[in-house]
């Protein structure tokens, strides 16, 4: 339980970290769009069950897939969708980092 509560603070606090780094002055916005990123858990709605603990999403949600996160990288070369994937591969690497905390402890 622990791990799931460090794990969703920093789903909000890393991107809260970088949008303020980005702007001091419309951070909050930027914000709002690395947030929108948390939306790729909708597919978490397509495994059975939807949620288990000791499993890691990475590899195993549609989402959350090598060719996905390829698709996230390459919207950062675009200034239009720069953020978005830029709150979609914080998001990666946050479940990322969940996966090795399932391993280490």
């Amino acid at each position: 339980m622990v791990r799931f509560i460090i794990h969703m603070l920093l789903h909000v606090a890393v991107p809260a970290a970088v949008a303020y780094r980005l702007s001091k002055t419309e951070w909050l916005k930027i914000w709002m769009i690395l947030l929108a990123g948390l939306l790729v858990d909708l597919d978490h709605l397509l495994a059975d069950p939807i949620t288990d603990p000791g499993r890691c999403s990475l590899g195993f949600h549609p989402l959350h897939t090598t060719p996905a996160i390829l698709v996230y990288t390459g919207m950062l070369f675009f200034a239009r969708t720069r953020l978005w994937g830029l709150g979609l591969l914080i998001h990666m690497a946050l479940d990322g980092l969940d996966c090795a905390w399932m391993r280490w402890f």
